[in-house]
């Protein structure tokens, strides 16, 4: 394949005017608010991200490289078709049971990060458990994309998939660094315009190339290969089932969708973005179900592709970028791939805001330095959004199986992470004794399942197990959710059962070693007040209490406006002054 000198300018024009547009913004959320909300504004945007930026941002977080090159593999490939197509749906779905349920107590509350409610309730041991498998997701996450878009480039203009990955990781990461929640918004809006163009630009273009039989037709007609609608053996309807619930459930506790929540003006703007991205994530699959739905109607032995068909070549992942080479225009073939690269960056950067908003805020401050400077914060952010860059990056590069390390990680975010946020938000009396037997059991059920795309055997063979061509046993049973409600009922029963164990005296006091049940008024529980607002706050049980001599009590509130009265009660001087 010949080098493309056009296809090469093209990208270079967009990524230029991607870095522009992130470093206006980077200089916007410089010049709004104080010097001492610095942090809040890069993380949360000084909450003040607006309907139409919040809408696209959230969309555009969710309409990633996987979200459109998985949507149309998964309608390619033979004896899939839409039917298993699940993403637009499920991840739809996702967006509108967190507006529904989840958005508007995080955000009331006032929350900077999803991981703040655990240290609030479970204190910060709890939330650096937490932590892990949230990185894992969106590290994991971040270096499959990218894995996806040197793989897209180099099809098209046969370039070096490695320079690829590095100029588009390095894109990213530069204007996410200086600019944080702003930054991601607003290069949001012009990659989620250029998805949208560059797709549907390219779909009749393709549809029409003489090698594709109509679409319409081979939908419910074999020719080339089975109908691309697809359809659900009886054997595997269990299998549907977990991966659907998977990806509906799952799609909610992530610091990525929470961070566009909690940065809106109020917790109904926070709702409305929800279901208005929800929108948006079914409308932008439509070009990806129809790129697939070419691909599997085309005969690829009359196009310059020849023979076997991508499917043989185990190439389907690539049939997106495949399509747009060799059934489009050459101009319009480009406009496609800068629609895939700004389908990657707009996931990218927010994964990689996620994790350095994670790591600074509950791990950097809450955990180890409380009384650390705004501007210490700030740097903290900034060396993590790097160090998180570089390593999505070089795990795109280096591993060879960074979609089973996500698939994994995306599972444990699903049985561990969510079944602990509905207890924290919804279920009164849980605590970190449960927390942590939830979290343990969830996970031994999920590793012990097994995973073929890290060739890893499961230890417990549930019922319907059968195994694949590398004699890799592969799971039929939904043994995913089974996990995830293991893990969700653990902690009830285990957090109720030491809660009775403790108040009755059954055991000693001395016993409560990580003071979750008797040391009601320890310091660390002082620690977990800083976390919210006054509305949820006895302050009465904050008065026996020596707060840190380094900062008030207002200072470290997200409201500090509705804190300046406790700073000047009598009850709390006095404490103070001790």
């Amino acid at each position: 394949m010949a080098f493309h000198v056009e296809g090469l300018v093209a990208i270079v024009v967009f990524y230029l005017a991607i870095l522009a547009v992130g470093i206006w913004a980077a200089w916007k959320t410089k010049n709004t608010g104080s010097e001492g909300d610095r942090s809040e504004a890069i993380i949360v945007g000084g909450r003040d991200i607006g309907l139409l930026v919040g809408g696209f941002t959230m969309t555009a977080t969710w309409v990633g490289g996987g979200y459109i090159n998985g949507t149309a593999e998964a309608v390619y490939v033979p004896g899939y078709g839409l039917a298993w197509a699940q993403a637009p749906i499920g991840y739809s779905l996702s967006l509108v049971l967190g507006g529904l349920f989840f958005a508007k107590p995080m955000r009331s509350k006032g929350y900077v990060t999803m991981l703040d409610p655990f240290q609030q309730l479970y204190g910060k041991r709890m939330g650096g458990l937490l932590f892990i498998p949230a990185l894992m997701g969106e590290m994991f996450w971040a270096a499959a994309i990218f894995s996806a878009l040197g793989a897209t480039i180099s099809v098209i203009i046969d370039i070096n998939v490695n320079i690829s990955v590095i100029v588009s990781a390095l894109i990213a990461t530069m204007y996410t660094l200086v600019g944080g929640l702003y930054s991601v918004a607003y290069t949001d809006v012009v990659q989620l315009f250029c998805i949208f163009l560059g797709l549907w630009i390219s779909v009749p273009f393709a549809m029409s190339h003489p090698a594709v039989t109509d679409i319409g037709f081979t939908a419910v007609h074999p020719v080339h290969q089975a109908p691309w609608l697809g359809s659900i053996n009886s054997l595997d309807i269990y299998t549907w089932l977990d991966n659907f619930l998977l990806l509906t459930l799952g799609g909610i506790p992530w610091q990525a969708y929470f961070q566009r929540v909690l940065s809106s003006s109020s917790a109904t703007y926070a709702q409305v973005l929800s279901f208005l991205a929800a929108f948006g994530c079914l409308v932008m699959a439509i070009p990806a179900v129809l790129i697939g739905a070419i691909g599997a109607s085309t005969a690829w032995n009359e196009t310059e592709y020849g023979v076997p068909d991508p499917m043989t070549k185990k190439e389907a992942d690539r049939i997106l970028p495949i399509v747009l080479q060799y059934l489009c225009p050459v101009y319009i073939s480009f406009f496609g791939l800068g629609a895939v690269s700004a389908a990657v960056m707009s996931s990218a950067d927010s994964s990689i805001l996620s994790a350095s908003s994670m790591f600074a805020r509950n791990i950097y401050q809450l955990s180890f330095r409380q009384n650390a400077s705004d501007r210490e914060i700030v740097w903290v952010m900034r060396i993590t959004v790097f160090l998180f860059g570089a390593s999505a990056t070089a795990m795109a590069l280096l591993a060879s199986s960074v979609y089973g390390l996500w698939y994994l990680s995306s599972d444990l975010v699903y049985i561990i992470i969510f079944p602990q946020l509905l207890c924290v938000l919804f279920i009164k009396g849980t605590n970190t004794y449960g927390a942590i037997a939830g979290y343990l059991f969830g996970l031994v059920l999920r590793i012990t399942g097994g995973e073929p795309y890290l060739y890893l055997q499961p230890l417990i063979y549930y019922p319907g197990c059968y195994p694949d061509e590398n004699n890799i046993y592969t799971q039929r049973f939904p043994f995913k959710t089974l996990a995830m409600l293991t893990s969700f009922f653990t902690n009830i029963i285990v957090s109720y059962l030491a809660k009775y164990l403790f108040e009755s005296g059954t055991l000693p006091p001395k016993l409560d070693f990580l003071d979750a049940v008797v040391a009601r008024y320890s310091r660390e529980h002082m620690d977990k007040a800083t976390l919210v607002k006054s509305d949820n706050i006895v302050l009465n049980e904050l008065a026996p209490v020596n707060p840190r001599h380094s900062l008030t009590l207002s200072s470290t509130f997200t409201n500090k406006e509705a804190f300046s009265y406790v700073d000047s009660s009598p009850e709390l001087s006095n404490t103070e002054d001790n």
